[in-house]
């Protein structure tokens, strides 16, 4: 536990978190949305410092990031809490269903993780281990132990990685963004009324995010597509189009498919409607994929169509790609080393 930043006092009675769009006005005793953030006597908490739920070296593509350093491995941190609240949460366990004992004692260490990061290092070059990623439950809610780490991270040469809803307020996310290296955000649908009914939030904080991130930071997005509340034609078209339009056609985009859990028993999304939606993504976007079938997930030139990366699960194989990661063939830009 320690003091947390991003907040004022309302009175001498509350203060208000100002850390995500929520703005939690918290009276003595009570925890934000998030359930890590406490007001104590006039002064907010934040209960998840150094406290880690999850750890482990993933493959990049794994955040998903395809575009990114494909191919490294990365170390994977997350946390407790979540600032939304999703009915079809995949991390419940660790974002809504978890205990105060949980955030009793830090169980790690700046020095923990720097030392991790150096062994690891030292043992492959930056394309081989990447770096530090913030993930499995929403990493922005972990503000305190990620401003400490982030920039000691880029002290030894590697790169930071957030996998977030972009459920945030703007001043926090200029603080991530000077040391973040690589999103992949997860816009869980594209209307505000998706947002409110199934996750307890509002869109517009999440798509200003993806536009500010976009202009300073290595961008990907993830949509989990889910029978009959976001998986309409007119719902592709309308993402599509807000893609294009805001953030450009070179932005991979995920869509996931989507099988019950938590609270959500909807049967899972057929295979066809997540084809239908790539196509129409496709229209517009040079890079879209489909994730959780087991589909192809290779990577072609949108200039010359030549295969430049082949996938088979988190196994990856360079084709077409130059050093620089341009295309062999035709010279087009296709990822970010």
């Amino acid at each position: 536990m320690k003091p947390a930043d991003f907040w004022h006092k309302k009175n001498e009675l509350s203060v208000q978190c100002d850390l995500c769009p929520h703005k939690c006005i918290l009276f003595n005793n009570q925890k934000g949305i998030c359930r890590v953030r406490e007001n104590k006597n006039g002064t907010l908490f934040t209960l998840n410092y150094f406290t880690a739920s999850s750890s482990g070296i993933d493959p990049i593509e794994k955040k998903p990031l395809y575009h990114f350093y494909p191919g490294s491995g990365i170390l994977s941190l997350g946390t407790f809490g979540c600032n939304l609240s999703c009915n079809f949460c995949q991390n419940h366990s660790i974002s809504k269903d978890f205990s105060a004992s949980n955030l009793n004692n830090p169980n790690f260490s700046k020095k923990d993780i720097i030392e991790t990061l150096e062994k690891h290092s030292q043992k492959n070059n930056l394309f081989s281990f990447s770096g530090l990623a913030y993930t499995y439950n929403e990493p922005t809610i972990w503000a305190e132990t990620i401003l400490e780490l982030g920039p000691a991270v880029h002290n030894l040469g590697l790169k930071n990685v957030f996998v977030t809803n972009g459920f945030i307020n703007p001043k926090p996310l200029e603080k991530f963004l000077d040391f973040a290296d690589a999103f992949n955000i997860d816009l869980k649908a594209i209307t505000n009324n998706f947002y409110g009914k199934q996750c307890g939030g509002n869109i517009s904080p999440v798509l200003d995010t993806i536009k500010t991130v976009s202009k300073t930071a290595h961008l990907e997005l993830t949509t989990l597509v889910i029978p009959t509340l976001n998986d309409s034609t007119k719902d592709f078209i309308k993402l599509r189009n807000w893609i294009y339009n805001e953030v450009g056609e070179n932005v991979p985009v995920h869509l996931s498919r989507y099988y019950p859990i938590y609270k959500c028993s909807i049967p899972p999304t057929p295979v066809k409607t997540l084809c239908k939606a790539q196509e129409i993504l496709k229209e517009k976007i040079n890079y879209v994929y489909i994730g959780n079938t087991g589909r192809e997930q290779n990577t072609y030139c949108p200039e010359c169509s030549e295969l430049v990366i082949e996938r088979t699960g988190y196994s990856t194989l360079f084709i077409a790609l130059n050093k620089d990661g341009k295309c062999r063939k035709c010279g087009n830009k296709i990822i970010t080393f």
